[in-house]
């Protein structure tokens, strides 16, 4: 985790340089800040610095993986990663809902949006639970 600590940390610095550069050149040429672009970077640095700060903290906490220690080999980082399902249909179910929600703020339409996001969370609870095999599943016959 260290190499993502420091990635996400090296962006966050850059991007405070640039609000702060663009703040500075959208108020000596116009004679105003331009706020939208600067508030654009502004939440870009602290959405990086967000998310270096939470990979900094887990790093502090867990062993070195392979891909963080000099001496390690290929073969270090080999094993099981997870399971994958082969064959989903609720990542297009997300995403359908997704855009029925984002028409429905195109277009202004709140109760599309409201339905749009009722069925985003519909998707993503039917994509978390597909292969679920706790106590509480129901049988199936």
């Amino acid at each position: 985790m260290k190499t993502e600590w420091r990635i996400f940390l090296v962006i966050a610095g850059f991007l405070l340089f640039a609000t702060v550069l663009y703040g500075a050149w959208t108020a000596g040429e116009s004679g105003g800040v331009e706020w939208v672009g600067t508030t654009a970077l502004l939440l870009s640095f602290l959405l990086c610095a967000m998310c270096g700060g939470f990979f900094w903290f887990v790093s502090r906490r867990i062993d070195l993986r392979p891909e963080d220690r000099p001496d390690a080999e290929i073969a270090d980082g080999a094993g099981e990663v997870g399971f994958f399902s082969p064959g989903s249909y609720w990542p297009f179910g997300i995403a359908l809902s997704a855009s029925i929600a984002g028409l429905g703020l195109v277009f202004w339409q709140f109760w599309l949006v409201g339905l749009g996001l009722l069925a985003v969370v519909f998707a993503a609870c039917g994509l978390l639970f597909e292969y679920y095999t706790g106590t509480r599943r129901t049988a199936e016959h």
